[in-house]
């Protein structure tokens, strides 16, 4: 997921490279931080992101988040519905220049739902979803784009949270929906390398289309009709092995087969980055996890669960709310303690980072704190590093699926 935000980042840079529209100044030129947001950093292209994954972490261990917090995340929408990725003045109304960000308006639905009690706001960010649904049944990054598997899956997380079925989200004009859209996405068990997997997108120029781990795990969740908080499903029987995929549910079971490949022998995913050596993906392993657990692939999952409680303390506490959300949420689907991560306690790193807690339910609150980070040999990279160097090796159009193709290609 951070990978996805910085890919963000960079298509917003190149729209405004382009002419086409301006981005808001840093948020925290003056060194102040919006009352009620998760995180110091930043928030121009992960606000509401962060924000919206750090509410539903919490809402899985049974904390209920300050009312600042919630009432930060509910004053991003926009009166159609949408989200943008962030919005500085929130006072001010939307118009024809505020981007909306279909992965961020699909997270905050999902956290909304989790908090309860904002109906209203949940059926308003579905309705503005379904109206920028592309004909082929799926959703990109910002309305108007092709379909992408990642943006495509956290819209049916979306859907499914809020009650709806995405089997019967059907586009308007071509009369598709999101699970067709997925399996468009799928790689045919032929394919070398990659079979199975899923791509975030076809090639731009030879439409083929190429394994990419990031996209895998987040359709893998989406074809079982699960999103970002889901649990641990029955265990899959089929193996290891691929099978011609006419069903989301066989495409899913295809796609975390790669995954179990891909991970088998280190535990983690890499993230090759421009000009060095490829590295472990934190982020794009935690939610390989979930996609594990929620196919029922429990061995793996829990195997790269402790890599992940081994290697990923500098990782979390550099990059803030979103990672512990992310390590809170693959520990929550293999129904391992986040309170005892490896000897930490995520949730309490999780709730430092913003607002104190209102409380927690009595389930959670008679259970003892565990102990701070542990050492570890994790990259402390910085999300604006990454943005960095893939702003150097790829200004230009394109850039976001170039980097959706080469993270974690095998």
């Amino acid at each position: 997921m951070t990978v996805r935000r910085c890919a963000a980042a960079i298509a917003a840079l190149t729209v405004v490279l382009g002419g086409a529209a301006a981005t808001a100044a840093p948020a925290f030129a003056d060194g102040t931080v919006p009352p009620g947001l998760y995180g110091t950093k930043d928030p121009a292209y992960d606000g509401v992101w962060r924000q919206s994954l750090a509410l539903l972490a919490q809402g899985t261990v049974g904390v209920k988040p300050a009312a600042q917090a919630v009432t930060w995340l509910t004053g991003q929408q926009c009166d159609t519905g949408g989200f943008a990725s962030y919005r500085a003045d929130a006072a001010k109304p939307c118009d024809a220049k505020t981007v909306l960000d279909t992965n961020a308006t699909a997270a905050a639905v999902q956290a909304l739902v989790a908090l309860g009690d904002h109906t209203d706001a949940v059926k308003k960010g579905v309705s503005w979803l379904k109206t920028v649904q592309n004909e082929d049944g799926g959703w990109s990054y910002n309305p108007g784009g092709k379909s992408d598997a990642n943006s495509t899956a956290v819209v049916i997380g979306a859907l499914a949270a809020a009650g709806e079925k995405p089997a019967d989200a059907k586009s308007a004009k071509g009369g598709k929906s999101p699970l067709d859209a997925l399996l468009t996405f799928a790689l045919p068990c032929d394919s070398t390398p990659g079979a199975g997997a899923f791509a975030y997108q076809p090639d731009p120029k030879t439409a083929k289309l190429y394994a990419n781990a990031d996209a895998s795990a987040a359709a893998v969740t989406a074809a079982y009709g699960k999103g970002l908080a889901a649990t641990a499903g029955r265990p899959d029987a089929k193996g290891a092995g691929c099978e011609k995929a006419a069903t989301p549910e066989q495409a899913a079971h295809n796609g975390a087969a790669y995954l179990v490949r891909t991970m088998a022998k280190t535990g983690h995913l890499n993230s090759p980055m421009p000009g060095a050596e490829s590295q472990p993906d934190y982020g794009n392993t935690a939610d390989a996890v979930v996609a594990l657990a929620a196919s029922g692939e429990e061995a793996q999952a829990k195997a790269s669960l402790t890599w992940l409680e081994k290697n990923t303390s500098g990782w979390a506490k550099e990059n803030g709310p979103a990672a512990y959300a992310q390590l809170v949420l693959a520990a929550n689907a293999t129904g391992a303690d986040p309170r005892d991560f490896g000897g930490a306690d995520l949730v309490a790193q999780l709730n430092a980072t913003g607002p104190a807690p209102a409380g927690t339910s009595a389930a959670e609150a008679g259970k003892p704190a565990k102990s701070a980070d542990k050492k570890d040999d994790s990259s402390g990279m910085s999300v604006w590093w990454i943005v960095g160097v893939f702003f150097v090796a790829s200004v230009g159009v394109g850039f976001l699926v170039s980097a959706r193709k080469k993270n974690a290609q095998k």
